[in-house]
């Protein structure tokens, strides 16, 4: 059989191009029950600190039209217990895993990418700039492009893996914070994370999620990170690679984020409902290639921008 979704990406092969989200697949273990893992492009695993973190209290998770609110807190149990525990488990399935990556200031950034570069089975770094940066008055590093730009530099510095930035959507402009994610050298973007909501119970008369605001995932925001995505592939083509993720629940999602210009995309939370959804969008398009005609999926990524004015 013909060969439509592998590729090569960073200088590693991958055997098709839907990866699942951080925070939203936990470590793959568990699904890992229902499918084999070895199906999936990449697993990108629930974030990681230096050291183990409880998270937010309830409430932390509200369902919204089309989509939902979370506000976890980064619960995980650390970098240290996911290298010695977690990792030797995931290594025994043929699937590439990327490191989501955390801190509340440089120097926890940096110690937790250096400990997952000498991680023998961890193919990349994710790094998660939504994070309050303590130090800088509690702004998210990925606000502020020049911050964002120090920390990838520095993280640069200190990994050979593939670097890849996974940028807030809570900017005024996605390529101020793409183009210092450029400049600092990065591998490749992920667009987009969750954007900034708050759901208020009318019973209760206050907010549902005990931090007020949370972050709205799910098919809301698609035709936002499909626009963001748009833009920096408009600047840059096939010079950065795009990883797209936001609101993909289909296969039809999923080529809209490839045809703006996405090498590979991400399914979220799409998982929490239906779990086999990455199975489903891996049949999917290669049934869209064939159907098509197409060689490989690789003739779709940014192909909707080859159209004109005119023939839209």
């Amino acid at each position: 059989m013909e060969d439509l979704l592998s590729h090569e990406l960073f200088g590693i092969k991958f055997k098709n191009p839907v990866w699942t989200a951080s925070g939203t697949f936990s470590y793959g273990l568990e699904v890992a029950k229902l499918y084999d893992l070895s199906l999936l492009g990449a697993i990108v695993v629930k974030g990681l600190s230096l050291k183990p973190r409880k998270g937010n209290m309830p409430e932390r998770i509200v369902e919204t039209p089309a989509g939902m609110l979370n506000s976890i807190g980064l619960q995980n149990p650390g970098v240290e217990y996911f290298i010695n525990e977690t990792l030797p488990q995931l290594r025994q399935y043929d699937t590439r895993i990327f490191a989501n990556v955390f801190g509340e200031d440089e120097e926890e950034y940096l110690a937790v990418a250096e400990k997952l570069d000498k991680a023998d089975g961890v193919d990349g770094l994710e790094l998660n700039v939504s994070c309050p940066n303590v130090k800088k008055g509690g702004i998210a590093f990925g606000n502020d492009p020049q911050v964002l730009y120090d920390l990838v530099y520095k993280i640069k510095k200190v990994t050979k893996k593939p670097l890849l930035v996974k940028l807030s959507p809570n900017v005024t402009n996605i390529l101020d914070t793409a183009d210092a994610c450029v400049n600092a050298k990065a591998d490749g973007l992920v667009l987009i994370n969750t954007l900034l909501g708050v759901a208020i119970d009318v019973e209760k008369e206050k907010p549902i999620l005990s931090t007020i605001t949370g972050g709205l995932s799910g098919p809301a925001i698609l035709p936002i990170a499909v626009r963001m995505i748009w833009q920096v592939y408009a600047k840059y083509g096939k010079k950065v690679p795009i990883i797209g993720v936001g609101g993909i629940s289909n296969v039809q999602d999923a080529l809209q984020h490839i045809l703006a210009g996405a090498c590979a995309i991400q399914v979220g939370t799409a998982n929490f409902y239906d779990p086999y959804s990455p199975i489903k969008i891996i049949e999917g398009l290669k049934e869209h290639l064939k159907k098509k005609g197409y060689k490989h999926y690789s003739q779709l990524i940014g192909k909707a921008h080859q159209m004109t004015i005119k023939e839209v």
